[in-house]
């Protein structure tokens, strides 16, 4: 028994010291520039600390020449040798200093760098260069889908149902008799959705023209109520019914947002239209409107980029446009090759989009089951470098 009370006195005795015992810091700390960069970064090198085995890591630390103090930027991990300052100014001098610190939080005497440096702006940020890379491909698919799409090539476009029952419903609101009814939203032209709504607005109304349909616009702002008038004016007139256009039907109703909302109400109540449209910027009032058009027997085709209201739209309504959906609608119903082109393009962007989220989901799963130090460097390139 004595012999053991014995040995652990010694052994506490020789390794108490240590428990205290600040490791050795590193050396050689240099400063240099970011090659090819916005003068932003400074890449800090420095030699191991010979007790690196055992540390916690290096803690990096950085002070502007004005300043007094130092202020911790990082603790990069044991067995680094080289890191990245960011976020610096170009107008600035800074001093840098890179400390060792041990599993105890002892910290080692630092090493400083011996001059102040100023990071240096670029005329080419080549940490950037990944992002030219997707631009370049992204312009480049945009550009040879329009020239594809003007040479007279067929571009494919999926169907649209929503797009596509357009006719349907106004051609049963002329067998009944009875009016179609557009509503573009409450958010004024300056909302890119209104201005998409515009463009639908123009099919919806070239259709009404060719089935002698009347077609009703209440609208909740002046300005969507002028570019609304002249909309399904030109509409009228490419259908080769100018005289049938009746701008009493396209009017300003209030900006109050209830206000609005019980007068369509109302309106729906006492006319029943037969058809009703929602394309634009929608908020609480969504699900009133749908409601009550749903309550007449109308039938409801809807599009909005809000994702807090389609929900409602598609409980209530009898066709949805769902987010992007809306927005390619002009391209879809127009058929104009610029249009037709650039709604090609943007395909190509996302594909890239779903292939880098593909890649990234990927890579973290085996880096998690596996630990491979490779995938978690190609990880950490994706993450630093092509990201950034």
């Amino acid at each position: 028994m004595k012999v053991w009370l014995t040995a652990a006195v010694c052994a506490l005795v020789v390794v108490a010291p240590a428990w205290g015992q600040a490791p050795a810091g590193p050396a050689n700390l240099t400063a240099t520039d970011y090659p090819w960069d916005n003068g932003t970064r400074i890449i800090l090198t420095w030699d191991l600390s010979p007790d690196d085995a055992t540390l916690l890591g290096y803690a990096v630390r950085r002070r502007s020449v004005a300043e007094t103090d130092m202020t911790v930027v990082d603790i990069v991990s044991p067995a680094t040798t080289e890191y990245a300052v960011n976020d610096l100014s170009p107008s600035e001098s800074y001093l840098f200093e890179v400390s060792a610190i041990s599993q105890n939080n002892a910290e080692s005497a630092a090493a400083t760098t011996a001059e102040a440096l100023t990071p240096s702006m670029q005329w080419f940020d080549g940490t950037r260069v990944w992002f030219l890379l997707t631009m370049v491909i992204f312009c480049g698919s945009v550009f040879f889908f329009i020239r594809k799409a003007r040479t007279g090539q067929e571009l494919k476009v999926r169907k649209i149902a929503g797009l596509e029952a357009i006719s349907e419903a106004v051609g049963r609101a002329t067998e009944m008799g009875r009016s179609c009814l557009y509503i573009p939203g409450i958010q004024d032209m300056n909302d890119i959705q209104t201005i998409s709504s515009m463009n639908i607005l123009s099919h919806v109304a070239r259709t009404a023209a060719e089935y002698d349909a009347k077609i009703e616009v209440p609208t909740s702002k002046s300005l969507v109520m002028t570019a609304a008038r002249e909309t399904v004016e030109a509409a009228f007139l490419s259908a080769g019914r100018p005289d049938a256009f009746n701008s009493d039907l396209i009017y300003y109703v209030t900006d109050e947002q209830f206000g609005y909302v019980a007068y369509v109400q109302g309106m729906m109540v006492r006319e029943k239209p037969a058809a009703c449209f929602y394309f634009g910027s929608f908020f609480a009032e969504s699900l009133i409107l749908a409601e009550m058009g749903n309550a007449v027997g109308a039938i409801q085709v809807a599009g909005t980029a809000q994702p807090a209201q389609l929900p409602f739209f598609v409980a209530a309504c009898d066709y949805t446009l769902i987010g992007e959906e809306f927005f390619a609608a002009s391209a879809y119903l127009s058929g104009e090759p610029d249009q037709l082109g650039s709604l090609k393009g943007q395909d190509v962007g996302k594909l890239i989009v779903a292939a880098g989220i593909i890649v990234g989901v990927a890579g973290s799963t085996i880096v998690v089951l596996t630990g491979s130090t490779f995938v978690q460097s190609l990880m950490d390139y994706l993450t630093q470098r092509m990201l950034t």
